[in-house]
């Protein structure tokens, strides 16, 4: 029977934080959006991006999907802030206000609960005039870290 290790992720988000922060921004549908991180904590993120012409729909009010694409980068910017691979199982927004061209949409993630297998995070779209969207989301932890782990870890 093996023996399980103890990994202390808080202690892994600090020192691995520039390795975490350059795979996040390598997402390529975030960075076609104009989405920039704009902070990484332990089980949390917040990302911006400012409505354009080409996000709006037939109404001439933001897309659905840009909003959601906003929340589902902080989310996952969130969940995978330990350098531990993380994907989405499940997630459930709330579309509340319409944002308009030029405004700037924050989203932040906070984490509510993680455990090895599972993590669970309510995300805040916001703004200049209030609150835009919110999202809950339930995130599976793989057993993979995409950072290098010392063998003291």
């Amino acid at each position: 029977m093996g023996t399980k290790s103890f990994v202390d992720e808080r202690e892994l988000h600090h020192k691995h934080y520039d390795e975490i922060c350059e795979k996040l921004k390598q997402d390529q549908f975030a960075q076609f959006l104009g989405v920039k991180l704009i902070e990484l904590g332990e089980g949390t993120a917040t990302a911006e991006v400012t409505v354009a012409d080409h996000m709006l729909n037939a109404h001439g009010t933001a897309h659905g999907a840009i909003i959601f694409s906003l929340a589902d980068f902080v989310f996952a910017a969130a969940c995978n802030s330990y350098g531990k691979t993380s994907v989405a199982l499940s997630m459930n927004i709330g579309f509340l206000a319409a944002a308009m061209k030029g405004n700037r949409l924050v989203a932040t993630a906070t984490e509510e609960k993680k455990n090895n297998r599972t993590a669970w995070y309510r995300i805040r779209v916001e703004s200049e005039h209030g609150l835009v969207a919110t999202l809950d989301a339930l995130a599976y932890r793989k057993n993979e870290y995409f950072i290098s782990l010392d063998d003291k870890e």
